[in-house]
């Protein structure tokens, strides 16, 4: 089963929910989509003894054949190859890599070259996964793609997505069976959890809700999700003794009751595949 650990806005408790599932587990594989900034090793600590480069193809120009007439330019819509002054600039940091620009030169004068973006690494046994982005590079989801395409089969697969709801967040719960959705009791919480449930929604996908930090005196989620017949998996309190530990890099499921309850929490979930 791949579940898919979300949320709408940053600081939720995202990624403390991902690896306390993922911990309580036997058996699992953990993918940390987050790839601007991953930090489930922290918790999690594995032996990442293997790293891959991720690449991606970018346009190149053969002055010999090009004779500046700006078709390639007029194809990107991302404005990533420009002509200017009689010469062809090429903007490799903004190229979607949609190959347009290729297609629409009418001379055959452009042509791909690899460029890395980032790396991917893993586990010995490919239980743990990260992404990593370059600094400076704006486009992750390559990086998720390559991530994806080493998922198991077999075992449960928890994808610790990156915050928001942006095209990274939609190319790391497709194809996945079910969504958590992390939130918390404050407006930008909700106002972020209803963006969330959206796309969700749209991308057809089966899903609860978290609340973290919850307090008996905000019941704004709590509220919102029963008016929306969402079901609420699991509520973790705001508490002290929590926080500590997250400061220590230790998660709740060091204690055998949070262990037990994220227990019940997959077996919830997993009664959507039954």
């Amino acid at each position: 089963m791949k579940i898919a650990v979300l949320s709408g806005k940053g600081g939720t408790g995202k990624t403390t929910v991902a690896t306390s599932l993922a911990q309580s587990l036997p058996e699992c594989q953990y993918i940390d989509c987050d790839v601007e900034e991953p930090n489930g090793a922290i918790f999690l600590n594995p032996d990442l003894s293997q790293k891959f480069p991720v690449q991606v193809l970018v346009p190149q120009v053969d002055d010999n054949k090009c004779n500046k007439c700006g078709e390639c330019a007029k194809a990107c819509q991302f404005h990533a190859i420009a002509v200017v002054k009689n010469k062809v600039l090429v903007f490799p940091e903004i190229c979607h890599h949609c190959g347009a620009c290729i297609i629409a030169c009418p001379r055959e004068a452009v042509s791909e070259t690899k460029r890395t973006i980032g790396f991917v690494e893993t586990s010995r046994r490919g239980h743990f996964l990260q992404g990593k982005l370059n600094i400076g590079e704006p486009i992750s989801v390559p990086i998720i793609q390559d991530l994806k395409r080493r998922m198991h089969e077999g075992i449960p697969v928890i994808l610790d997505c990156s915050p928001g709801a942006s095209c990274t967040v939609v190319q790391s719960i497709e194809g996945c069976d079910y969504c958590i959705l992390v939130t918390e009791p404050t407006p930008f919480g909700l106002h972020d959890l209803k963006i969330a449930v959206q796309v969700v929604k749209k991308m057809g996908i089966p899903f609860g809700v978290v609340i973290n930090k919850a307090t008996s005196d905000n019941t704004s989620i709590q509220d919102c999700c029963r008016e929306s017949q969402i079901e609420v998996l699991l509520e973790i309190p705001f508490s002290k003794e929590i926080a500590e530990g997250y400061s220590r890099g230790l998660l709740p499921v060091q204690n055998e009751l949070w262990k037990d309850k994220f227990r019940k929490l997959y077996k919830e979930v997993k009664k959507v595949q039954a």
